[in-house]
């Protein structure tokens, strides 16, 4: 009798809500749902070793000196810089609603929004790229390359911009670039083989890797092939996008899904060095390589695996530390110093100096002993530098306002179910709500 009520109490106890006031913990649909585990029918039958948990204070003897915030007015790449990185950002902080469009799309929208010359240019499964002119508050160009017999292909696009002209690559293997201001095409090419990678432009290249890891480079004013760097195929094909980051206008580092790292001269386009990751010699697709993308600064380049994170030497490919942690997102790079959120949600920050760790703080005990809360996991959308502090956004659109020394300062929530990736362009965010309008917060 005493097991049964045991048993009664503990059911009862697992099925209270944590908070039924602040809605914190909860996601857009009211509860938080398990991420798609795309391996969920294979056996694991080997183990990585245990993964960081550890809980590292912050030192009040440690002084943290991070670059002024600076204003953006453009966001022309998907990861903002040719080297991936983010910068501090700065932000009004009054989260007061200035713009809210009319629905822009009928269609899932991309995560991604780019932003040039006041204009905010999309892209949805349908291939179609739509052009918003803020000035006008209106669609000034809806673009859709594909003919009827891809309508009911799923189009996944890699855009980027340059002056008035948004290059594409495509899960088709097409290549092309438009004029999105008139919606005119310039040039348009069928490569055969799905892209599959982010896109930079360097001088009048073009960089883009496929599906079966080959790094091509395009003349960008016809699309024409110059040059491609055959890499490491895999047979079974994972969730991770091949990535490119530029350093310093002089290396381009491509990280493949093989897990090798590539170092290429821009000048010359030959190898400098290459490094595999991938440390893992068990086949089973559970272990197959996962990375975010690749951020670098002047001397050294982040890159992460499935349970590691590692601290390489731009020049000459060696590894400088590793720590046995993996980030939820691209790492930010400020200075020296190193922020980034891990897949356990612990907020850390790193000295690239010393390699040294200057603290490791768990996200949802800062929030629960903020809000005087049982804690529970919350599910991280984005996070950025603003105004010399950490903003995390959360996917049930709770902001988290965290001091530059993992302090958490602020808790908020939006107005509107926030679905893209926020950018901040000219002291403002701009995302797109879950009827895919554009929301603008000054």
């Amino acid at each position: 009798m005493k097991l049964l009520n045991a048993l009664l109490i503990l059911f009862f106890l697992n099925s209270c809500s944590f908070d039924d006031k602040s809605g914190i913990w909860k996601n857009e649909n009211g509860s938080i749902k398990e991420e798609k585990d795309i391996f969920k029918d294979f056996k694991k039958v080997t183990s990585f070793e245990e993964s960081f948990n550890e809980i590292i204070p912050f030192s009040k003897k440690t002084i943290i000196q991070i670059s002024k915030p600076v204003i953006s007015e453009k966001w022309n790449d998907i990861h903002y810089d040719f080297n991936n990185n983010l910068k501090n950002f700065q932000y009004n902080d009054v989260y007061q609603v200035i713009l809210k469009s009319k629905k822009l799309s009928k269609n899932k929208v991309n995560d991604y929004l780019l932003f040039s010359n006041n204009h905010l240019i999309i892209n949805d499964e349908k291939g179609n790229i739509i052009i918003y002119s803020i000035n006008k508050r209106k669609i000034i160009t809806k673009f859709n390359f594909y003919k009827k017999k891809y309508k009911k292909i799923k189009k996944i696009l890699n855009l980027i911009v340059e002056k008035d002209i948004v290059y594409i690559s495509d899960n088709l293997g097409y290549l092309y670039a438009i004029n999105y201001k008139t919606g005119n095409i310039i040039w348009a090419k069928n490569y055969k083989i799905p892209f599959r990678s982010n896109l930079k432009i360097i001088n009048d290249q073009l960089i883009a890797a496929n599906q079966n890891n080959y790094l091509y480079f395009f003349n960008k004013k016809n699309g024409e092939s110059i040059k491609f760097i055959p890499t490491e195929e895999t047979i079974i094909k994972n969730s991770f996008i091949n990535n490119l980051s530029i350093d310093n206008e002089k290396s381009i580092f491509f990280l493949n899904t093989y897990g090798s790292l590539y170092s290429i001269d821009i000048k010359t386009l030959k190898i400098n060095w290459f490094i595999n990751l991938n440390q893992s010699t068990d086949i089973n697709p559970s272990n197959l390589f996962d990375s975010v993308e690749i951020v670098s600064n002047k001397s050294k380049v982040l890159i992460s695996s499935i349970n590691k994170t590692f601290i390489i030497d731009s020049k000459l490919g060696l590894i400088i530390d590793k720590f046995n942690f993996s980030p939820l997102f691209k790492p930010i790079i400020n200075k020296n110093y190193v922020f980034l959120i891990t897949k356990n949600n612990l907020l850390i920050s790193i000295d690239l100096n010393t390699s040294k760790i200057l603290y490791s703080l768990d996200i949802n005990d800062q929030i629960a002993n903020f809000l005087n809360l049982n804690k529970k996991e919350v599910k991280i959308k984005s996070f950025m530098l603003v105004n010399n502090e950490i903003i995390i956004f959360l996917k049930n659109s709770y902001i988290l306002n965290f001091k530059i020394n993992g302090t958490l300062r602020s808790v908020r929530k939006l107005p509107f179910k926030l679905i893209s990736f926020p950018i901040i362009i000219d002291n403002s965010f701009y995302f797109l709500n879950n009827k895919n309008k554009l929301i603008i917060m000054n």
